[in-house]
């Protein structure tokens, strides 16, 4: 399966995702992204040193794609962020990152189980 599939079927075709991309664990170079889902270089970079420390999230909260997220758990391999009843999930996988938005329509555990659902089988194929 392409890196672009992976976004559109398994994250945006859950139903429980509207927008996705995933990036490489680095985050210097885009894999797959829905159309529109615009993020920023820099967004990426403070995200990916985020998962190195976590704190900073919490204290300074999650910029993707010019809107701000309240971080409300960071962890090494996980970041989850609300604005409203929206939402974004950032997850580490060997090699990759997978940031995925939810609507207000959709609750962030239900979310956060599909993405973290992608991101077990990417462990397990060691990607």
């Amino acid at each position: 399966m392409s890196w672009q599939a992976y976004v559109d079927t398994s994250l945006v075709g859950t139903g429980k995702i509207d927008r996705a991309a995933i990036f490489s664990k680095a985050g210097d170079s885009v894999w797959a992204t829905s159309h529109g889902f615009d993020i920023k270089p820099d967004e990426i970079k403070r995200v990916v040193q985020g998962f190195a420390d976590p704190g900073s999230m919490l204290s300074n909260g999650i910029l993707i794609s010019s809107e701000k997220y309240v971080a409300i758990q960071a962890e090494s391999k996980q970041i989850v962020g609300k604005k409203g009843k929206e939402g974004i999930i950032c997850v580490l996988t060997e090699q990759a990152l997978l940031v995925a938005h939810h609507s207000e329509h959709i609750t962030t555990p239900e979310a956060l189980g599909a993405v973290a659902m992608l991101q077990d089988y990417l462990i397990k194929l060691k990607y």
